[in-house]
């Protein structure tokens, strides 16, 4: 196994040193919120009663017209929240070598599905390729797929990717995809609403920062039993909602949490949507091929209290204003690996900073400072500290990995099992 990872690490260097050199441009855009959500999540309470926070966050975030993520660029230093592929073109590069790595471990299939669960305003897919297109035969064998319910979002996607809308065609003979278009760098790319529209075949999927915006249910543990936490109405103020508990077992509760011997928790969060989604993931990886990698912030099954609100980079009551802030919970990634199975093969999780170290993050730096000018010098120290400093998001951010069961490898970035160190 020593010899393997050794030839691994020789194959990632190798790998680091073809990437383009070129950084991608961020473009950022206005943020307006109506309140008109508010109104409507209060008549509906109103009518119908209390509301799961798991329904409230769907509201909050993917209402038609209201929703958080639908109609506006959210990212960057004029939006709520900055992300690691933000930050720099290094995050992007280092995913596609760790693709281009598997790839290469699974035979080097001639047809390969490269999703993006979320994929923001298409930057890491746009570093992820321009890296990938270095190597001709996957460039070849690739295409590129992305799932994305915004269409402002898929609109600056398609920008960055082609440079330009005009070069997109609306599927209008029932394809699955909902648009497509060619990449600037060549691979194919298509945009889907749904996981389950991807097409068969042999897929790589990455979910960077998609897991901790799916909605939660949360349950408080009381003196008669375990209780779901609700969204009301709050009948001392009009314009405000409040959390409440229900007075029974709700059908969330009996169907869904399941605590484990010695957790000791008096809130529980548990995201259904993850658990379906991972599923999903694994049943794919383990009868088509392919594998996975999730990157979030989160846990392994040992926090309570993690559902928060974003607006301008500050926290934010997640009760206030619906839909004008980022609403998002830390991912249990012990109930990941759990909802994944025995039939994939799950590594991790591990830190942000152990899995761009071990993808050669300070080689890919060197790299890139040797050609930079003095601002740009100073910009990748900047980076390089943000992404793997314990004090910024090194620690915070994990890793996981699911291979098809047959895989008999480790992961480039995650250790091995104890037994084989």
């Amino acid at each position: 196994m020593n010899v393997m990872r050794q030839y691994c690490k020789r194959q990632i260097f190798s790998l680091l040193r073809h990437c383009s050199l070129t950084c991608s441009q961020r473009r950022l855009c206005s943020r307006e919120n109506s309140g008109k959500l508010l109104s409507q999540l209060q008549a509906k309470i109103r009518f119908s009663g209390p509301i799961t926070v798991a329904d409230y966050m769907k509201e909050a975030l993917t209402h038609a017209t209201e929703g958080y993520y639908i109609h506006r660029d959210v990212f960057g230093q004029k939006g709520d929240f900055t992300t690691s592929p933000e930050i720099s073109q290094m995050f992007g590069e280092l995913l596609a070598i760790w693709f281009v790595m598997e790839w290469k471990m699974a035979g080097s299939p001639d047809n390969v599905q490269l999703v993006e669960l979320g994929p923001g305003r298409g930057t890491m897919a746009d570093d992820m390729l321009r890296a990938i297109i270095n190597f001709p035969d996957l460039r070849k064998a690739l295409s590129l797929h992305l799932v994305e319910v915004s269409e402002k979002l898929s609109e600056m996607q398609e920008e960055k990717l082609t440079c330009s809308n005009s070069s997109t065609k609306t599927s209008t003979d029932g394809s699955s995809h909902y648009k497509t278009c060619v990449s600037k760098h060549g691979p194919s790319v298509y945009w889907y609403r749904d996981i389950d529209e991807i097409p068969a075949g042999f897929t790589m999927f990455v979910a960077h920062e998609f897991f901790d915006a799916l909605p939660i249910h949360i349950f408080q543990k009381t003196d008669k039993g375990w209780r779901e936490v609700l969204v009301d109405t709050d009948p001392t103020a009009d314009d405000n909602l409040r959390f409440v508990l229900s007075p029974t077992e709700t059908a969330a509760s009996r169907i869904y949490l399941k605590v484990e011997p010695g957790d000791n928790r008096e809130h529980i969060e548990v995201c259904p949507s993850a658990g379906v989604t991972v599923q999903y993931l694994a049943d794919r990886i383990n009868s088509q091929g392919g594998c996975a990698l999730i990157a979030d912030y989160g846990h392994n099954g040992t926090k309570e209290d993690t559902f928060r609100g974003f607006r301008d980079h500050q926290l934010h009551d997640v009760l206030v204003d619906p839909g004008s802030a980022d609403l998002t919970a830390d991912v249990d990634f012990s109930y990941l690996r759990k909802q994944a199975g025995d039939n994939v093969k799950s590594f991790g999780p591990v830190t942000q900073s152990h899995f761009l170290q071990q993808l050669g993050i300070a080689y890919r730096l060197k790299i890139l400072y040797e050609k930079a000018d003095a601002e740009g010098r100073k910009d990748l120290i900047s980076a390089f500290k943000m992404l793997t400093s314990p004090e910024e998001m090194g620690e915070r951010f994990k890793f996981l990995a699911i291979l098809n069961k047959n895989s008999s490898h480790d992961p480039v970035g995650f250790d091995p099992p104890p037994e084989e160190q």
